[in-house]
């Protein structure tokens, strides 16, 4: 394991330009109020949220930070593009700053950890903060050799551009009874609350798994840091809730460990595989699953290895 420091990090302060960006992005929908909001507003607002919470945790998560399965060229490059249009910046950035903070879990070197630098710190400040700013290639580089995922990341704010437009032009094909009302309130109130809303929605459903599952929930393993787990967290963020289950065996691509822990991305991942999109999804072995730490889990390992050659 990497040195940790032992003693807390000076957090600087976050810029002006940075903190109205992120308080814009929140006041936005209430562009709503003006524009007026329709069914269909409300029902791209639930569809969107649950589209990108999806790729964030399948792609972002499972696959660029801890490869948890394989896949094409292609349709890794799609997995990221899908992903950015959550507006969390690129794929790069994410997996990089999300392999930190495992290595570094509730430690004074973790990014975002509440046990040290509290609640507002681990949800939020550290984003709008303008210490993690940048791509540390090094970490990712085993996907930084692939110059079209660079260029995306670079240009992160591309996928999220591209799919406000369409939300747009669906609010005027659905709201207005033409695509030339993409432009009219028609398209707006889709663009405030479709768009915008399930954009700052999304934000908090991500963010809440470095913050409150670092304090509030259960914890069934000893894996060495402040993670828990949450059955509606898991329904909200479609799995992430098992959040100790992940810091526990992060490679897995499979969070919820057991039959009754609910895991919406996991059954959509095996679905992908069943079409061949993706392929080797990693498992949970049984002495991890039925083991409380990992002394434990080395012993299960060994008995099993002792009884199979018997």
């Amino acid at each position: 394991m990497a040195k940790v420091s032992t003693e807390p990090r000076v957090l600087n302060k976050p810029k002006l330009k940075q903190e109205i960006n992120f308080i814009l992005i929140h006041l936005l929908p209430l562009g709503a109020l003006f524009t007026g909001a329709t069914f269909f507003d409300w029902m791209l607002c639930i569809g969107l949220y649950v589209f990108r919470m999806f790729w964030i945790t399948g792609g972002y998560h499972r696959y660029f930070a801890h490869r948890s399965y394989k896949t094409s060229r292609w349709f890794q490059f799609v997995i990221a593009f899908m992903a950015q249009t959550s507006a969390q910046k690129g794929a790069l950035w994410w997996a990089a700053h999300h392999r930190v903070h495992h290595r570094t879990s509730d430690t004074y070197d973790d990014p975002h950890s509440m046990k040290h630098y509290g609640f507002w710190y681990s949800h939020v400040g550290w984003i709008i903060g303008p210490d993690y700013k940048e791509t540390d290639y090094k970490l990712i580089g085993d996907f930084s050799k692939y110059p079209e995922l660079v260029w995306l990341n670079k240009y992160y704010l591309i996928p999220p551009f591209i799919l406000a437009l369409v939300v747009m032009a669906l609010g005027g094909i659905v709201n207005g009874g033409s695509i030339l009302e993409m432009f009219s309130t028609a398209g707006f109130s889709a663009l405030f609350i479709g768009f915008f809303l399930s954009t700052v929605i999304t934000y908090h459903g991500t963010f809440s798994i470095n913050s409150i599952m670092h304090k509030f929930g259960k914890q069934r393993y000893q894996s060495d840091d402040e993670s828990k787990n949450s059955l509606w967290l898991a329904l909200l963020t479609l799995g992430e809730g098992w959040h100790n289950n992940h810091h526990y065996y992060e490679s897995s691509a499979r969070q919820g460990f057991f039959w009754w822990e609910i895991d919406i991305t996991y059954y959509v991942l095996r679905t992908f595989a069943f079409f061949g999109l993706i392929w080797d999804l990693r498992g949970v072995p049984d002495h991890i699953k039925y083991s409380k730490n990992k002394e434990e889990a080395k012993e299960l390992a060994k008995k099993a290895k002792e009884t199979a050659a018997a």
